[in-house]
């Protein structure tokens, strides 16, 4: 399915208008971008950015997942955030010209939309909108971020995982059986585990609890299923 959706191009103005960088522009200036966009596909394992490398692309997630990561000098993998379908990433290096930041990689098969650094900066001239969309997802970023770091200075575990599942079925969650929220994004205990600054185990022994509690579950294909959004959020006060 998504070699068939890498090679076909007629549609792309039709994704276009899905995506939140792109909300609000008219047929006239999402023809001009499905012009300039190209289609890739990641499988999964496939490094996207590398940090410190030149920004010479802008990419944005149409199916699949990605981790951001930075690498310690120690070997240690630091995560600092898991993307899904409508993210963009790689836009600061283009906007302030310094290398990557940090290192993007897929989580799974992923297909991705990117353009290139002359492009994207002559979109954000000719494009108001486009400017304020972007500068709304940045916002949103920080915002997230600064609730990241008071979860990890006033929280417990539980409140931290359970803050980070009911973040993931807010942004990406689509709805399933009844009230249940299925997060589509690929995630491990591992990786929850680095988001949230605890061990593996501690994770999972949080997830156990989850699950026991009937707060979630997992479908066969590993995917998360918030079944109980409230109960999880008494967790995070």
């Amino acid at each position: 399915m998504l070699r068939m959706l890498e090679t076909r191009s007629d549609d792309t103005r039709n994704l276009l208008s899905f995506i939140p960088l792109f909300e609000g522009l008219g047929q006239t200036e999402l023809n001009w971008i499905a012009s300039r966009a190209h289609r890739r596909l990641f499988t999964s394992g496939k490094d996207i950015i590398t940090a410190e490398q030149p920004g010479e692309a802008v990419y944005i997630i149409l199916h699949g997942t990605v981790k951001i990561h930075i690498e310690q000098s120690d070997g240690r993998d630091v995560i600092l955030s898991i993307l899904g379908a409508g993210d963009t990433l790689g836009e600061m290096s283009l906007l302030d010209s310094a290398g990557r930041s940090a290192s993007a990689i897929s989580l799974e098969d992923s297909l991705l939309l990117w353009m290139d650094k002359v492009a994207f900066q002559q979109m954000l001239k000719e494009f108001p909108p486009v400017a304020l969309n972007l500068i709304r997802i940045l916002s949103a970023r920080v915002r997230l971020d600064n609730e990241l770091i008071q979860a990890l200075a006033t929280m417990d575990v539980y409140g931290r995982v359970a803050r980070q599942l009911l973040a993931f079925a807010e942004k990406y969650g689509e709805n399933a059986e009844g009230e249940s929220v299925l997060i589509p994004v690929h995630l491990t205990q591992s990786d929850i585990a680095d988001l949230v600054g605890a061990s593996r185990k501690r994770v999972n022994q949080v997830m156990v609890f989850f699950r026991e509690q009937e707060l979630v579950s997992i479908t066969a294909a590993g995917k998360l299923v918030v079944l109980n959004r409230s109960g999880l959020a008494k967790f995070c006060h």
